[in-house]
């Protein structure tokens, strides 16, 4: 195993650390595990602590335009306390619960745009350094997958997903920044609603889930955007019962003028979104998403892309990282 990055901030012949995370997807709320190596540099040294970052690239909305940034979303402490040799290796495993809250990245295997990182930072003699930097991979909760796949079924598509700096104001969100996934509506909604935006806000006891429609102007009305939250179980549910729950949600969001929601059964299509999915079915999210990240829905990259990326991403703003305590 190659060990990533030598400390500098702990000078030349410092330690050198390599976290490696577990192969498979996380969820929220889940554990994480995993195993941080150390190998000891020049000299003998004390590692006061060893600490795990997990972070986050949101968009920030200034006055006159959007910047993106590095926000630390939650700070766990895995190790400290032992004497590196010179020359020496350790190895500290681990075992971590991630926030309710963490951001999915991912559905069936194929990127949604969000990027996450675990920053791995040592201290040793009063200084600290960010050391290894590791993407991690986030599948949503069985019921939020429930969700997204009945806004498939009922003929929406997936457009783009990412990350907001903030709160939303009448929910229970604690970390500082929110997930929006931005889906297209069916060609039979298209004259009301340009677009639905979609935030999970999961904790112990159920989820939250924001809606924000961006509807269209009428003939005597101009166009705004209606936000209702919902709360709903994570329970198992059949499909179609998660289907008839969905379409409730959204029959309230858009408004009763507008026509039923069609269900896009058996080999259905729908040619407003022809660009947003591919494949026959149900139209579901999760084609949107494979299609959509085909036709770079995630900034021009390919899935191997964003990962060899996100070392860059995160170094941009090591200076200034929201959320984290010096």
């Amino acid at each position: 195993m190659v060990f990533k990055k030598l400390l500098g901030a702990l000078g030349v012949g410092g330690p050198s650390v390599d976290t490696v995370l577990q192969p498979a997807p996380a969820l929220p709320g889940g554990p994480l595990s995993g195993e941080v190596r150390l190998r000891g540099g020049g000299t003998d040294v004390t590692v006061e602590q060893i600490s795990l970052l997990l972070v986050a690239r949101v968009e920030v909305e200034g006055h006159d335009e959007e910047h993106d940034s590095t926000v630390v979303l939650e700070r766990f402490t895995v190790g400290g306390g032992f004497r590196l040799a010179e020359d020496a290796e350790h190895t500290v495993p681990f075992t971590v619960t991630l926030p309710w809250e963490t951001p999915v990245t991912q559905l069936h295997g194929q990127p949604l745009g969000p990027v996450l990182g675990i920053r791995t930072e040592l201290e040793v003699a009063g200084a600290r350094d960010k050391g290894d930097l590791d993407a991690l991979a986030v599948d949503p909760l069985p019921a939020q997958e429930a969700i997204l796949e009945a806004f498939g079924q009922l003929g929406y598509g997936f457009k783009s997903a990412d990350l907001e700096l903030g709160h939303i104001r009448g929910t229970g969100q604690r970390l500082p920044c929110y997930q929006e996934i931005e889906i297209v509506p069916p060609a039979g909604q298209a004259h009301a609603v340009n677009e639905i935006e979609v935030t999970f806000l999961a904790a112990p006891d159920g989820l939250e889930v924001v809606i924000e429609a961006d509807k269209r102007a009428g003939l005597f009305s101009e166009g705004h955007d209606t936000v209702h939250r919902f709360t709903t179980s994570h329970h198992a549910v059949e499909q179609a019962d998660r289907n008839a729950e969905v379409d409730a949600w959204l029959q309230q969001v858009i408004g009763a003028h507008a026509a039923p929601y069609p269900y896009a059964q058996g080999g259905g299509h729908n040619h407003h979104d022809d660009h947003h999915r591919s494949g026959p079915g149900t139209g579901a999210v999760a084609a949107g998403v494979a299609a959509g990240a085909a036709v770079g829905v995630v900034g021009g990259m390919v899935a191997a892309e964003v990962i060899d990326e996100i070392g860059d991403a995160f170094e941009d703003d090591d200076e200034g990282e929201g959320g984290e305590e010096e």
